[in-house]
């Protein structure tokens, strides 16, 4: 298995679509360029901010060569490949394997509840599938199905299971994948996949995030690691700190529409979220658009 090195800040790049919802290609080109040219330490395609929920295998193949291509090799590419089955699971991974993805992020299944040891045999046998870095993804909020930390001190046990991010906004719940993570794996590597818990996930032993926010400011939320890693801790806070309140407006929409629509409202043609998950009131525009110039004053970009 190829090691990659799993740290920074990795945009879940969003998949720009034109007015018939069709995948934006040209558009996706530019958003892969502008977000390495922000100094982001990878791309996540089709994660949750990429809708990846809604794409069918397909338009998950096209987005994913498409982002591979135009990286040519600049950054990682971590390739959301977790379905509700094992079966089509293993399939979009051996897919993405074979697209040449540099790791997989697989989130856990979601609708039907699973018990840990469903859950602990979903992963084990996905790994055994193909010959790649797996990063476990909880977000329980939107699955229904958490990952205990003792089951991830389990899986951390298997090779090429080498690192968690939690989408819980439970930091807690990220010490402890951490706690339970490099017991069985001193390499394992913790993402916060809340973008307000990035430098505390450093400051923890974590690795970065996988930031959804960084859609919108990649150099901002890219400077939380740099600038951590220089030694300013300090103002690495002061970075993680200004986003919220950009993550303040999120309360007038679903926060994947509120991140693609404030793309949008940048000048870049994105399009809207797949039907029909793409509404934002008329008084979430308007904050948005006070929020994006106030923000833009202060130099975040």
């Amino acid at each position: 298995m190829k090691r990659i090195e799993i740290r920074g800040i990795i945009p879940p790049i969003i998949t720009p679509m034109n007015g018939d919802e069709s995948v934006n290609v040209a558009e996706l080109r530019n958003q892969v360029n502008r977000m390495i040219e922000g100094g982001v330490h990878g791309l996540f395609p089709f994660g949750t901010n990429g809708e990846g929920y809604i794409l069918n295998g397909k338009e998950k193949q096209l987005v994913l060569e498409t982002v591979i291509e135009e990286a040519n090799g600049r950054v990682p590419i971590y390739a959301g490949t977790g379905c509700i089955s094992t079966k089509e699971t293993i399939e979009q991974c051996k897919m993405a394997e074979t697209a040449g993805a540099d790791i997989l992020s697989i989130i856990t299944p979601s609708f039907a509840a699973a018990s840990q040891n469903e859950l602990y045999e979903h992963y084990k046998a996905i790994a055994a599938s193909v010959d790649m870095p797996i990063v476990l993804y909880n977000i329980p909020a939107r699955t229904g199905n958490a990952l205990a930390p003792a089951t991830v001190g389990k899986l951390a046990e298997i090779e090429n299971i080498v690192g968690a991010k939690d989408s819980s906004g439970n930091f807690t719940n990220i010490l402890s994948y951490l706690e339970a993570g490099k017991k069985a794996d001193p390499d394992f590597a913790m993402l916060s996949g809340n973008d307000q818990l990035i430098v505390w996930t450093l400051l923890a032993g974590g690795a970065g995030g996988i930031a959804g926010c960084a859609n919108v400011y990649p150099h901002t939320m890219a400077s939380i690691y740099d600038l951590f890693m220089e030694g300013n801790i300090e103002e690495a806070k002061k970075a993680n700190a200004s986003i919220a309140s950009f993550r303040a407006c999120f309360k007038y929409g679903n926060p994947n529409t509120i991140v693609k629509t404030a793309v949008a409202l940048l000048g870049y043609p994105v399009g809207k979220c797949r039907a029909p998950f793409h509404q934002v009131p008329e008084e979430g525009i308007e904050a948005l658009k006070k929020v994006l110039k106030e923000n833009a004053d202060r130099g975040m970009c």
